[in-house]
């Protein structure tokens, strides 16, 4: 079944509502994470979730350590850890929740106008003559590809800040190295092969996973429950696992600015 994402327009842009409202919680649970964390911090040893915070520096940690020295690594931990927790975290909602709504009359206060619901309503199961709108309120922002799109945009464009500001002659020599010819290959890596493929990578793998969760939720209970469990447990696993492949990528492009090797 179709589901309906309410949206505005200002300026000719569109702002789905859903996925705001999931971008700013996945926001907010990152800060109640980092807070619960760090609240009773001690020099002994740690416990509870300071210990697993820790964990998850010295893991992030690791992953800067594959590219950069130790003390160039240090100035981007911040950056890293909060990329991985954010799509983490954003990852995990529409797998442990996908909430959606059924409406069966249009809600203008939501943006679900009569219009709308003419629109994107469909025959309500069970229900002979009635029509019912489905939205999506609880999903998972980086099933958006608005939302991965802008995480990769945001890493790149601080990439290229970071190369220029370390060495400007050595930021423009590199675009004709190892001759002038590069120059068009070059272009298209930093500007066509990285921006589509650090976004669309996660959002595929998030979009799919929930797609399928909805077709299953929509089936008979008895018939899907087995399957479901193990899609769940699966869909968690792949929620890390492209937590952990975007903030990769990212060190591994900004290393790529900063370090004197690359």
């Amino acid at each position: 079944m179709e589901h309906y994402s309410p949206y505005f327009t200002i300026a000719g842009l569109v702002f789905d509502i859903p996925t705001m409202l999931m971008s700013v919680l996945t926001a907010l649970l990152v800060l109640l994470v980092i807070f619960l964390s760090t609240r009773n911090m001690t020099a002994s040893v740690p416990r509870g979730w300071q210990n697993f915070f820790e964990w998850v520096i010295e893991f992030v940690r690791g992953i800067a350590g594959q590219f950069m020295d130790a003390k160039t690594s240090t100035k981007f931990i911040t950056l890293a850890l909060t990329l991985f927790l954010y799509i983490f975290i954003g990852n995990q909602l529409g797998v442990m929740f996908n909430v959606n709504v059924a409406y069966t009359e249009p809600v203008p206060a939501l943006g679900i106008t009569q219009e709308v619901f003419n629109a994107h309503a469909h025959p309500a199961a069970g229900h002979s003559g009635e029509k019912e709108l489905v939205v999506a309120w609880f999903k998972s922002p980086t099933a958006s590809p608005s939302v991965t799109f802008g995480l990769a945009l945001m890493i790149l464009l601080y990439s290229h800040y970071l190369g220029i500001r370390k060495d400007p002659g050595g930021y423009v020599k590199h675009w004709f190295e190892p001759s002038p010819l590069m120059f068009i290959l070059h272009v298209m890596e930093e500007f066509i092969i990285k921006p589509l493929t650090l976004p669309l990578r996660l959002f595929g793998n998030i979009f799919a996973g929930e797609v399928l969760i909805a077709f299953m939720l929509a089936g008979s209970v008895a018939v899907v429950s087995l399957p479901l469990i193990v899609w769940l447990g699966y869909s968690v696993f792949v929620g890390a696992i492209q937590a952990y492949i975007f903030t990769t990528l990212a060190l591994v492009y900004i290393s790529q600015k900063v370090v004197d090797e690359h």
